[in-house]
């Protein structure tokens, strides 16, 4: 007999993407009606994304109100409203393994992805937008990033773009930084390593594309306050995109290149005691989850996920070891923040609430619901305007306090995600509250900047 969902802990099946039988399409596909099935019984997701009430329209519409009428091509509609956000296995399907339905939603759609990849049906825009390294390599290049960044103002230029590209011509894009993270992250000033009970003394940067391409503030807001801290660190030595972007369109083979990349080079780090902290969700969700899932075996990948942190998981850890200083020195008034996806399936509970609400005169809103960006799916020509109605009920959320006032601050550890919420101000004209990341409010905070 099957026993009752969410009694026990989710677990996750390691991803077997090198045996033939993952790219078996006919196979697939029997799986996806088998969970599409019971997902239709069940509809618990159907807020999330909009995988669920594609698949619910194609039911209900369907000569049979059920899933053996929906035809098996259109399947491929649901797959591609996923967008691996993880937060139905983790926050609402209650059968999950250990559960006897065994029901894995998002990997089964990587899987789906991943035969679609390779059988070429992944058109060259997508992979170019997915390919953030090419794109950071004119990040510092001063005529370069003047340039581009203009043109990304322009409308015939985004226009052109999103006929060539697929790029909503009214989508929020980053601009390139003049000059790379790595470039300017200053060298820690001399602190001794001071281990603590729950905490290495050290720490590790893995810069991450977009904070080294687009937001170096970012990181170097993070360093200050390790420096503020007496945490000595240093510059992850080379590093190559995490693998996610491509992980998203079933890339698998970029995945491992990434992997393989960075993984020996980060495992270094992990051997010589350090803590490595990546300060963007997605990347961070990487090495800690789906990398070591495709490669459950290799002690390299193990060591790196046991050595990764969010970057609150291991401030708030250092304050339980009595080795973080609450000296703030301002006031951040109301913030009202966002937990992003990809933080919240790290399992790490509300750290960044935490430490915001230590400063004093701050008061924090947090909300645990989707923005609706997710990766490069929010700024495609196909799916930006539904990625701002997925946001809608969290900007009209986030727009007022619970105590009534309107926020000084709106932020998300998510930079991307951050930028898309602000978007959803200004287009919902729910006011205009000062985006920050909140590294660089508790950055503030202690005076730093």
């Amino acid at each position: 007999m099957a026993s009752e969902g969410n009694l026990a802990a989710p677990t996750r099946h390691p991803i077997d993407w090198k045996n033939p039988a993952f790219y078996d399409e006919e196979a697939t596909f029997k799986e996806l009606e088998r969970i599409f099935d019971i997902c239709h019984g069940c509809r618990r997701c159907v807020s999330l994304c909009g995988s669920f009430p594609t698949l619910f329209d194609l039911v209900d519409e369907s000569s049979t109100l059920e899933v053996d009428g929906v035809d098996k091509k259109d399947y491929w509609k649901v797959v591609d409203q996923c967008y691996l956000c993880d937060l139905c296995y983790l926050t609402k399907c209650p059968y999950v393994p250990p559960h006897d339905f065994n029901l894995d939603f998002p990997h089964t759609m990587l899987r789906a992805k991943a035969i679609k990849f390779k059988k070429g049906e992944v058109g060259a825009a997508e992979k170019f937008l997915a390919s953030t390294d090419v794109h950071g390599q004119f990040a510092g290049i001063p005529v370069v990033v003047q340039v581009a960044n203009a043109v990304n103002k322009t409308k015939p230029a985004r226009a052109l773009m999103e006929k060539v590209a697929g790029v909503d011509k009214n989508a929020w894009l980053p601009s390139l930084a003049t000059r790379k993270f790595r470039s300017v992250a200053p060298e820690a000033k001399a602190h001794n390593v001071v281990d603590g009970a729950k905490t290495p003394g050290k720490v590790a940067i893995f810069s991450t594309c977009y904070i080294n391409y687009n937001e170096p503030g970012i990181g170097l807001d993070l360093l200050k306050i390790l420096d503020h801290n007496d945490i000595p660190y240093v510059i992850v030595e080379k590093e190559k995109c995490c693998g996610m972007p491509k992980l998203e369109l079933g890339d698998l083979e970029s995945v491992s290149d990434s992997k393989e990349a960075n993984v020996p080079v980060l495992a270094r780090y992990a051997r010589d005691g350090y803590a490595i902290l990546a300060a963007v969700p997605s990347c961070a969700l990487m090495f800690k989850q789906e990398i070591p899932l495709m490669y459950p075996d290799e002690e390299e990948v193990q060591l790196v996920k046991e050595a990764m942190w969010d970057p609150f998981e291991y401030l708030m850890q250092r304050k339980r070891d009595g080795l973080l200083k609450v000296d703030f020195q301002k006031e951040l008034g109301n913030v009202s923040y966002q937990i992003p996806c990809h933080g919240r399936v790290q399992n790490i509970g509300k750290k960044t609430e935490e430490m915001l609400k230590m400063v004093p005169g701050t008061t924090v809103d947090t909300f645990e619901r989707c923005s609706g960006h997710a990766g490069t799916f929010g700024v495609k020509k196909a799916y930006h305007e539904q990625a701002m109605k997925i946001g809608k009920p969290l900007f009209k959320a986030m727009a007022t306090m619970k105590n009534g006032n309107k926020p000084d601050y709106i932020s998300s550890d998510c930079p991307l995600g951050g930028h898309h919420i602000a978007q959803g101000f200004e287009v919902n004209q729910l006011g205009s509250p000062e985006l920050q990341h909140p590294l660089s409010l508790i950055a503030q905070a202690y005076g730093l900047k």
